[in-house]
Parts: structure tokens; C-alpha cells; sequence
């Protein structure tokens, strides 16, 4: 291939040297990755093999330096797969997997240049705490990756890493088609009763672009999540529901069982050989949480404080159930969110229906790029000179409150068949060094506009988008030396405390005030609407903290093995979380097989950061209510101690720097109202 055709081989000269995704084929990755490989692999064959003393220097931050265009091409990559795949993509990256495994493992098993590497670590140099922090974080990063292992060790850990690679891109393009696959489709009007029109809307949409009549309902969060709250069609939400829950499950191309068993074992395998007990005590070592027990002791204690309070609301709404269906009705996993709505209706007169004409896309985008400029001083600014992946996808600079350049945002809100479901913040480019600043995406799947209505939003998918939001402001404040510990690169249980942290302002007054204003109507929200949403804000909060107890239950189960997983999956499933399950479990249905976080994303044996990050949240937002929560300084210093240092420092040191102690639950437990 002609490489002057191929972006990835020149400098970029749009805005910022930003991705020329306009140029972009897919035929452009695989010479770009086998050239990015070569390339890095002479870089680090010429730090092994240099004859001069190793130092920081000339071996540590030299290595920071190395794989440019490996880096550039990859990253484009594996975002392209989760938000904009397509068939020749996927087959791409299987057969560039193991490869890409297989040189990692090279530099990482390279005893040449651990040799360096551990010279420079033996001799303790005179660091800053930032290089400090890089120097550490290498030298146990070739022991983590089995450098010290004997010849049959080493061999055995690139074949595990390498399989891992091809494993989980598998499981993750199973879910996908698994979740593409099944539609429900309506021909009857009246099995539509009880959804909102805009529902309704959208699902003929979906049909006309299936060149079918009536209406149809997917597997993708807009569709599904609305159906299984307001469809009165009791059997129609049970097939949905079923159909959901036993995605990856069926003798079909795309069944997980046994990539689910393989993977558990791999990494189980992976650790011990490495000289860890089981995978979770390997994973720890590089958390907050540090040990085991420590995971256990924070579920535990969020089942002795939830799990009361939680079966007492199961029961208030099957008790609503009771009242509509009959005494002898027994309420299943696909009526809670359909009864819990109408319980939520009847106590506060208030339903997600009823805030979406409020919660009009372009106004919330408004109100939450506000919320950042009214904290830090920084604006965003469009610019459609920026080249971008997809049409739905919109790319905005972002400036310093002095007017400077600080990033490059995009935004990707729409859900489509080429595009993972969920929410997530990523990178296409790294900061480092105070000269390349990120360029930073957000992707969700929200309620498309249709042809009659503008995308409105939930109040949950409001509060989604502060969450990516926030994972987008660490990324965007980032003022690092060094790019491996810049932004997100961070402990796993620490990188949802800018997430969390952000969802805080979705119920408060003084924040809907600034965009809340009806999309037909131009009027604000009303005075009463935010003091229901405000009084509604824990309504079932106990259920929902032991939904994500379970599933943390779960993956420690996976993950604290000590011998070779030969269990069931479904059968090992149902043990592992019975002490924080709350309604009945069906038998064919299965979570492990579909539980991407903890079997093909950055999850494994870290699910409960998301519970971790809760407290530190809560702990972190009641200094700003203390404050004020708009308040200038205190978010310059949440900015200054915790926003911009990525993981140049532990993070509990940069926690405790900004609130002046260490966190505890009780900030939690009261914002949550069991307090």
C-alpha cells in the first residue's frame, strides 16, 4: 500500500492533529500495525542493546517515548470496534490479536531491557514523585508481565496473554451480535399499551428501517429499558426480558459458556504462575483496595446497611403489584421496573415520561458543558473542520478559563447496529509533557430524535452523560509528564470518582435550573417537578446498591479461585450472588455470559469500584455542599489534587490533599437517606 494514502503513516493536518477519520479505511490498520510493531520493537532494541549506563533517563523515559505509531493505530482500532464496527474490522482484529499479544509479551519478557530497567530501580535515583511513580510502576509492570519466570514460564505466559487477547474481543463480539439479533416485533396496536408515544415513535421508526410494518422493539437500552418499564403486556415483557437475559446462552456461533470458564481459568493461571494465589490478589496489588478482604469488608458492610432496607422496598412493590393483579400474583424480574414506575407514580406523581420533555439533548448538552465552565472556567467550542468517525458524532475544542487550548472533545450519543451498547469514555489521544493535549470521546446510546420529536432524554441518561462527562474532565485536565500516568491512567477503583462525582448535580434545583426548559414550551421546570425529583432521588436505592453488590459478589467469586473452574456457569452464578439477590431467578437466564465489565473489559476481579467510587463520591460532593456546590475553589482544588494528576501519585494521597482526610461511608449512607 501507498503509505502516503494512509493516515496513519503522515502527520494529521486537520484541526489539533486530530484522527483523519474522513481518509480512514479499514485497510489502512493492518500495514500500520505491522509497521508500528517494527518500529517499536527497533526503539526498544536500541534502549536494551545501549551501551551507556542505564538511567532514568536513557531507560525509563526513554521507553515512554517508544510506539508512536503502534499506539496511534491500535487505540483508533479497538475505540472503531466498540463505537463503529463492521465485519472486515472484527476479522481484522482477530488476526491481529494474538500478534499484537505476542509483541507486547516480546518487550515485556525482553531480560536485556529489564536488565536496564532494574538497574535503574536498584539504584533508588534522586526522583521527583512523578518520574518516581513511572520508574515503580515499570519495573512491577515486567514483574507482573513474567520476566523473572524460567524459559517453560515465560512461554506458558505469552500463550495465556495471547489468548486472553483473542478470548475477549470474541466474548465482546458475541454480546454485540447476540444483542443485534433478536427484534420483537408488534403488529397489534393494542399490545402497545401503556408506552409513551415517543416510544412508540421510535419503535416504527425501527421497523420502517427494517422495511417491516407495525412496530419493533431491540435489545439496545432505548428500546428495551422503556418496554420492560410501561408495557402493560405482562407476556410481551417476559419474551424481552428472556431474551435479554439469555443472550451469549444458546447453542448458536455466539454461546459464551465456555469462553466464560476459559477465561476465569486463564487468568487464574495467569496469576499463580506469576506467584499470586488467585487473580484477584494479582489485581489488587495495583488498587485502592489493596486485599481481598478489604473487597469482602466493603460488600459486606453495604449488605448488613442495604440489604434490610432493600427487601422492604421488593415488597412495597410487589404489595402494588398485589393490589392491581390480585393477592396470589407473584411479582417476576420482567414486572419490577413496570410496578416500581407505577409505585414511584403514586408516591411522588412522577415518572422519567414526565421529565423527558425537559431533558431535550442539545439543552442538556448545554447545561452540562455550563456546569464545567461555571466550576473551572473552560468552554467548548464546535468546530466541523474536525474530521469525525460517523455522522451522528460531533467534535468540539475545548479552552482554558485564560482562553488557552486544552483538548479536543467528541461526542457520540445515538445508539446504531455497528455500535456497542453502554456508556463509555475513551482516548484517541494521550496528554504528556505539558506540549500534547487529549483528544477525548464520549459514547452512549440515548433515545434517537425522530421525526416528530427532538431526542429527550431520562433523568437517568442525564445523569449517564455527567457520568462519561466526568470521566471526560480527568482526561482533559490532565497535566502529566509522562503519558502512561496521565488522565484515566489511574488505580481501577479510583477512576469513577470524577464519574461518580459529576452524576451528584443531576438533582440538584440550582443545576436543572440552568437548561431544564420544556422543548415545546420554552418553560422552565417546575418549581414542583425538582422538589419531587429531589424527595424520589433514593426511591428504591437499596435495591439498586444491592443489584451492583451482586454483581461485584459475582465477579470476586470468578476471581478468588484458587483451583481450576469446572463448575456450571449458571449453577456457579446463583451461589455466588445469592446474598444479595432480591427477586426470583429464572433458570435459563445468565449474566456471566454477557458481563462484559468483568469478562472483556478492564473489570476483572474490580468490579466493586463502582461501590468504592460511591463512597468517595459521596464523601468528595458533601465538601461542595458544605461549600457551595458551584463553588470556584473548591472545584480549582478538585481540579488541582485529583482532576489533573492522573496517576502521578497514590491515590489516596491525592484524595486526602484535596478533602483534608480520608473517605468513610457515612457521607454515603446519608445521602441515601439510611442516616
Amino acid at each position: 500500500m501507498n503509505e502516503t494514502a494512509n493516515p496513519f503513516f503522515q502527520p494529521s493536518d486537520a484541526p489539533h492533529g486530530t484522527m483523519r477519520f474522513d481518509l480512514l479505511r479499514t485497510e489502512h490498520f493492518r500495514p500500520a500495525l505491522v509497521e508500528g510493531m517494527a518500529r517499536e520493537k527497533k526503539e526498544i532494541e536500541d534502549i536494551a542493546n545501549n551501551p551507556a549506563k542505564p538511567t532514568f533517563d536513557n531507560t525509563i523515559a526513554a521507553m515512554e517515548k517508544t510506539g508512536d505509531l503502534l499506539e496511534r493505530t491500535t487505540t483508533v482500532m479497538y475505540n472503531l470496534l466498540s463505537a463503529e464496527t463492521n465485519d472486515e474490522l472484527e476479522a481484522l482484529a482477530q488476526e491481529m490479536s494474538p500478534l499484537l499479544s505476542g509483541h507486547a509479551s516480546d518487550i515485556m519478557l525482553n531480560e536485556a531491557l529489564f536488565a536496564r530497567v532494574k538497574a535503574v530501580y536498584d539504584e533508588h535515583p534522586d526522583l521527583d514523585a512523578e518520574d518516581r511513580m513511572l520508574l515503580e510502576k515499570t519495573y512491577e509492570a515486567f514483574e507482573r508481565s513474567g520476566v523473572t519466570l524460567d524459559a517453560a514460564g515465560k512461554k506458558r505466559f505469552r500463550e495465556i496473554k495471547s489468548e486472553l487477547s483473542r478470548l475477549t474481543l470474541q466474548f465482546s463480539q458475541n454480546n454485540l451480535k447476540e444483542t443485534n439479533a433478536f427484534t420483537l416485533h408488534v403488529t397489534d396496536e393494542q399490545d402497545l399499551a401503556g408506552l409513551p408515544p415517543m416510544q412508540v415513535e421510535q419503535a416504527a421508526q425501527t421497523a420502517r428501517e427494517h422495511d417491516t410494518d407495525g412496530w419493533m422493539f431491540t435489545l439496545h437500552a432505548p428500546s428495551y429499558q422503556p418496554f420492560m418499564t410501561y408495557a402493560d403486556n405482562r407476556e410481551l415483557r417476559r419474551r424481552l426480558y428472556m431474551a435479554y437475559n439469555t443472550k451469549c446462552t444458546h447453542d448458536n456461533a455466539q454461546n459464551n459458556f465456555d469462553i466464560v470458564s476459559r477465561l476465569v481459568n486463564l487468568r487464574r493461571e495467569l496469576a499463580q504462575l506469576l506467584g499470586y494465589e488467585t487473580y484477584a490478589d494479582y489485581v489488587l496489588k495495583r488498587r485502592m483496595a489493596e486485599r481481598t478482604e478489604n473487597v469482602y469488608g466493603l460488600l459486606q458492610r453495604l449488605i448488613d446497611e442495604y440489604k434490610a432496607p432493600a427487601l422492604r422496598e421488593v415488597e412495597a412493590v410487589a404489595e402494588k403489584a398485589r393490589r392491581e393483579e390480585g393477592d396470589d400474583f407473584v411479582l417476576q424480574p420482567w414486572d419490577f421496573a413496570y410496578y416500581a414506575h407505577k409505585l414511584q407514580k403514586e408516591r411522588f406523581d412522577l415518572d422519567a415520561e414526565m421529565l423527558r420533555p425537559y431533558f431535550e439533548l442539545s439543552r442538556v448538552k448545554q447545561g452540562v458543558f455550563g456546569l464545567a465552565t461555571r466550576l473551572y472556567g473552560i468552554t467548548f467550542r464546535e468546530n466541523k473542520n474536525i474530521p469525525v468517525y460517523h455522522p451522528d458524532v460531533t467534535a468540539y475544542e475545548v479552552f482554558d478559563e485564560d482562553g488557552s487550548y486544552l483538548a479536543v472533545l467528541y461526542t457520540d450519543f445515538h445508539p446504531r447496529s455497528s455500535k456497542q451498547g453502554g456508556a463509555w469514555m475513551t482516548n484517541y489521544k494521550d496528554e504528556w509533557d505539558g506540549t500534547s493535549r487529549p483528544h477525548v470521546s464520549v459514547t452512549m446510546n440515548f433515545t434517537r430524535p425522530t421525526a416528530g420529536k427532538p431526542a429527550l432524554l431520562t433523568l437517568s441518561e442525564v445523569e449517564t452523560f455527567l457520568h462519561e462527562f466526568g470521566h471526560a474532565l480527568h482526561g482533559i485536565f490532565a497535566t502529566t509528564k509522562h503519558r502512561s500516568l496521565s488522565g484515566t491512567n489511574v488505580y481501577w477503583d479510583f477512576v469513577e470518582l470524577p464519574s461518580q462525582f459529576m452524576e451528584n448535580y443531576a438533582v440538584e434545583k440550582d443545576f436543572l435550573r440552568t437548561f431544564a426548559f420544556h422543548h415545546e414550551s420554552g418553560e422552565p421546570i417546575p418549581e414542583d417537578l425538582i422538589r419531587r425529583i429531589v424527595e424520589a432521588r433514593n426511591f428504591n436505592v437499596a435495591y439498586a446498591c444491592m443489584r451492583q453488590v451482586s454483581f461485584g459478589l459475582l465477579d470476586m467469586a470468578y476471581y478468588t479461585l484458587r483451583t481450576p473452574f469446572a463448575a456450571d456457569v449458571r449453577a456457579f452464578e446463583k451461589e455466588a450472588w445469592q446474598a444479595a439477590q432480591l427477586l426470583p431467578r429464572q433458570e435459563e437466564t445468565c449474566m456471566s455470559v454477557q458481563f462484559g465489565h468483568i469478562m472483556a473489559g478492564g473489570y476483572s476481579a474490580g468490579y466493586y469500584s463502582y461501590k468504592w467510587a460511591e463512597v468517595l463520591d459521596a464523601d468528595a460532593f458533601d465538601l461542595f455542599r458544605q461549600n457551595g456546590i458551584f463553588d470556584r475553589e473548591t472545584a480549582r482544588s478538585f481540579r488541582t489534587n485529583v482532576l489533573s494528576q492522573g496517576g502521578t501519585r497514590p491515590p489516596m494521597q491525592l484524595y486526602r490533599a484535596f478533602r483534608g482526610k480520608e473517605p468513610d461511608i457515612e457521607a454515603l449512607l446519608r445521602r441515601n437517606g439510611l442516616k
